[in-house]
């Protein structure tokens, strides 16, 4: 051990295999990630037991590329750091297999942190990367400043997630409470499953935030659904897909998030202005050809019509709209005049945009992650371990994959 605090993290929990070592909590030296787009791109989505092969794979180069990267050997290290869950479950049995070997071997602690607090101390930790420079002293774990006791909401929205987490933090402990999340589809999921739709590759996020840029927002009216108390239920949670991995009949509906509703009315539009075929077309001319997102207004046109433009401007315009609608009304129920934004749909222009620019508008603070770190990655877990690190919070040796893990 270094007793420099070096944690490696190591993350599986989907289609990316991915190790990086971090100083105490802030300082990332290494970072890692090995990207299965590829193997999935031609299924139009992330196959799980392809996922676990190439992790299988990638595990031993990654983590030993992240150490090389970092300058140091598996000596140097104070802690291992893994995903456990929520995500695929032979996925991240392949990181937690490999973290529980290798800290048994080393006879390191070995340290579980779940994905979605992975996600929001990819924020903190551009935070503190920002605020320090080379030769500041680490003291976020030791500060506990007025600002780090104050309320943060976090929206973590990505391809497998839609939540708000009310987080705190004091005497080095974070603690979340779940204030809202979506009852069926992610914010992430609807954006691959519009651009698949429309004939567009996987991973859908980016061509749709590419095209969007040349079309009209206002040209197709979306709204997106308002969800009720149920009533009849009687309290009881409803059967819906996020009621699996949260129960969410106590939740305040003004803060829930639906994304079926809209893919559906992109469906029916598509079939009205028969632009199926069309959209058939270009998925296999895109196919055959590799092709990127669009650079240009020229390149847009070329690859769809302005009606094809128009409707991903409409799309992606509701479903911003809607998480800025429902992320600000948390916060100014709850108080919290600072907003954390994390997840790979993090990484969309106009999302960073408009948030940037209502935050200033309501004096509020709002942090992105770098667009590196708002995809899956190893640093944010690593980062997120620290405080279980200090406070000696290590895994049992029955540690395994909890897919549907709750934060």
């Amino acid at each position: 051990m270094s007793g420099r605090g070096l944690i490696l993290g190591i993350e599986t929990s989907c289609d990316e295999t991915a190790a990086a070592v971090v100083e105490r909590g802030a300082r990332t030296l290494s970072s890692v990630v090995a990207s299965q787009i590829k193997t999935h791109a031609r299924y139009g989505g992330v196959v799980p037991e392809l996922a676990s092969r190439e992790h299988l794979r990638a595990i031993v180069p990654v983590v030993r590329a992240a150490l090389a990267e970092a300058g140091i050997t598996l000596a140097d290290l104070d802690a291992i750091a893994v995903t456990a869950g929520p995500g695929l479950a032979g996925a991240l049995l392949v990181g937690i297999t490999y973290a529980k070997a290798l800290a048994a071997a080393l006879a390191l602690p070995l340290i579980a942190v779940n994905h979605l607090e992975g996600h929001i101390h990819a924020v903190l930790l551009r935070v503190i990367e920002q605020n320090a420079g080379p030769s500041t002293p680490l003291r976020f774990a030791q500060d506990d400043s007025h600002e780090e006791k104050e309320a943060a909401l976090a929206l973590v929205v990505s391809g497998g997630h839609t939540h708000l987490y009310l987080a705190r933090r004091e005497k080095g402990a974070w603690s979340y409470r779940l204030m809202g999340r979506t009852v069926d589809d992610a914010a992430g999921e609807a954006f691959d499953k519009v651009a698949k739709l429309l004939g567009f590759g996987y991973p859908g996020g980016p061509w749709i935030d590419s095209l969007a840029r040349y079309g009209n927002p206002k040209a197709v009216p979306f709204a997106l659904a308002q969800i009720k108390q149920k009533v009849h239920l009687g309290g009881k949670p409803p059967r819906t897909k996020a009621a699996k991995t949260a129960p969410i009949a106590g939740l305040d509906p003004r803060f829930m998030f639906s994304f079926s509703g809209i893919k559906t009315a992109v469906l029916r539009y598509v079939e009205l202005h028969g632009l199926r075929d069309e959209a058939r077309a270009r998925a296999a001319r895109l196919q055959s050809i590799a092709a990127r997102p669009p650079q240009s207004k020229e390149e847009a046109l070329a690859l769809c019509p302005q009606q094809v433009l128009d409707l991903v401007a409409s799309f992606q315009c509701a479903v911003v709209g809607d998480l800025m609608k429902k992320s600000f009304a948390a916060a100014e129920s709850l108080g919290a005049r600072r907003i954390l934004v994390t997840g790979g749909v993090a990484a969309n222009r106009e999302l960073r945009e408009r948030f940037s620019a209502e935050a200033a508008r309501r004096a509020l603070r709002v942090d992105f992650p770098t667009l590196a770190m708002s995809t899956d990655n190893a640093a944010m877990i690593a980062a997120a371990a620290w405080g279980r690190f200090l406070a000696g919070e290590f895994a049992a040796d029955s540690l395994s994959a909890d897919p549907s893990l709750a934060l």
